[in-house]
């Protein structure tokens, strides 16, 4: 009965999450378009499906890995075994990355739009080695006692610089895979690991050296993919996805269909399993607590995700496309940015991560950080940063000139913000692009490069991601610098 309670309070949080998208398209469809979207049964039952699928994922995360996972962080941390703590940090970062719903969205939009030249599986790869290779850093960082923000300059600047180098076709797909790695499976894990570390370590601070490991996980895969591109693009070939039947007529079909769907999400989930498992067993040389509620669990995680990645197919992703069409055929540039940055604002603001990581600095900073406050700040910034990006696409320009000058700007600023809020403004720009958010804005941004003549679906389409991560870290800088110099507006910030 507990676990039914708690199933319904996943299922009530996931339905909340969609709330906001729904009113806002429900706001232009009625007020704007005047009309009733083809298929709307479809559609609603597309999102539904989405929300079941997200709370089973959920749930069964609570149930098995996320207990292990912690349990295991804590472990090796209070060992202080740093041959453990490394190799864990990567195995537990490249698997929760390869499982990451978001990931696996954006992957497969990649290989749909360059027609096999990308390949979603490879990518996934390269994002998820990526996302192993920076909790190495990360770790050794908060070990060391390295500043996050030389860390970071260091790193952006060899992003910045491989963006001279590589394709076109590539670069807002590598900034996009940045934004989706820190999320649903991996935040929860990866802030685990880096707030244990300078919790049980003397001299560091939970503020400035707790936090910055999600930051350093958005910003690697940039760097991976660009170089991944490179050579797609100057010696790869196409690599043809397998196909997938939109409506298949035969039963058979469809129950083949479901079953290799099936297999290719326990595909996608096994490795975290097995990481976890591994280190249990092998390294801790300790017996599960709960073998059959973690089994339970396992199970759930797959039914969830293969729901999931089913509803994005049927809601989600034909809903921005459908939103796109409409706002393009309206011909007024002002309300496509107005629906972009309502979706931006109203999204973020019910984001489960960015309420987690705001409670937590909270505690972390009492006085001196409000959640409340910093929620609406980084709204504010997910919304500008998508009108930004879809300014972009309407009006055409060349996308690394814009990403890099929001890059730029978020360097200079870390010279001049408060040294306590670095971290945590660049983690709060990796956890703003939701398992909702990501499908929704990837499809608005396809659709509107498909749409826009002149436009090319893989070069102007990718890139509205990046906007939404990297503009929250420059919005709550500013915020930071502005409480520095009016104390007097923190003690009225509720």
């Amino acid at each position: 009965m507990e676990h039914l309670r708690r199933f319904a309070s996943e299922l009530f949080k996931s339905l909340g999450n969609l709330l906001p998208i729904v009113a806002v398209v429900l706001l232009f469809q009625v007020f704007v378009f005047r009309t009733v979207p083809d298929n709307p049964l479809a559609l609603a039952g597309g999102l539904a499906i989405v929300a079941v699928g997200i709370a089973l994922f959920l749930h069964g995360l609570d149930l098995s890995i996320f207990p292990v996972g912690k349990n295991l962080s804590n472990q090796f941390v209070r060992r202080g075994s740093l041959g453990l703590l490394l190799p864990f940090g990567f195995a537990i970062g490249f698997a929760a990355s390869i499982a990451e719903p978001a990931v696996i969205a954006v992957a497969e939009q990649a290989q749909l739009v360059s027609d096999g030249r990308i390949n979603a599986l490879v990518l996934r790869f390269v994002i998820a080695i990526s996302v192993g290779l920076v909790l190495v850093i990360g770790v050794l960082r908060v070990l060391r006692g390295w500043a996050v923000y030389k860390v970071l300059i260091t790193g952006y600047i060899l992003a910045l610089t491989l963006t001279f180098f590589a394709p076109p076709e590539i670069i807002g797909l590598a900034y996009d895979s940045g934004g989706v790695t820190t999320n649903i499976v991996s935040v929860p894990l990866i802030a685990a690991i880096g707030l244990g570390l300078a919790n049980s370590i003397r001299g560091r601070s939970v503020l400035s050296d707790g936090f910055g490991l999600v930051a350093l996980c958005v910003m690697v895969p940039v760097i991976g993919v660009q170089l991944y591109g490179i050579w797609v693009y100057n010696f790869g070939g196409a690599v043809a996805g397998a196909p997938v039947a939109e409506s298949p007529e035969d039963p058979s079909a469809w129950v083949l269909g479901m079953i290799f769907g099936l297999a290719a999400i326990i595909r996608d989930v096994l490795p975290i399993v097995v990481v976890v498992l591994f280190f249990q067993f092998v390294a801790l040389r300790r017996r599960l607590a709960h073998p059959l509620r973690v089994a339970v669990g396992f199970v759930m995680v797959l039914v969830g995700l293969y729901a999931f990645v089913v509803g994005l197919k049927i809601g989600l992703f034909p809903l921005g496309t459908l939103m796109a069409q409409q706002l393009i055929t309206q011909g007024a540039p002002v309300l496509i940015l107005l629906f972009a940055f309502l979706i931006g604002f109203a999204v973020t603001m019910a984001e489960p991560a960015l309420l987690a990581i705001g409670e937590q600095a909270q505690d972390a900073a009492p006085g001196r950080i409000s959640a409340f406050a910093m929620r609406v700040i980084v709204a504010l910034g997910v919304a500008v940063g998508i009108g930004c990006g879809t300014y972009r696409i309407i009006f055409g320009g060349p996308f690394h000139y814009f990403i890099m000058a929001a890059y730029v700007t978020a360097i200079v600023l870390v010279f001049f913000a408060p040294k306590y809020i670095v971290a945590l403004a660049f983690d709060l720009g990796g956890v703003t692009t939701s398992e909702i958010t990501v499908p929704l804005v990837t499809a608005l941004g396809i659709g509107l490069a498909t749409a826009i003549e002149g436009r090319n679906e893989l070069i102007d389409g990718f890139g509205l991601i990046a906007y939404a991560s990297i503009f929250p870290v420059i919005s709550v800088m500013v915020y930071a610098m502005v409480m520095e110099h009016f104390p007097r507006l923190r003690k009225e910030t509720p």
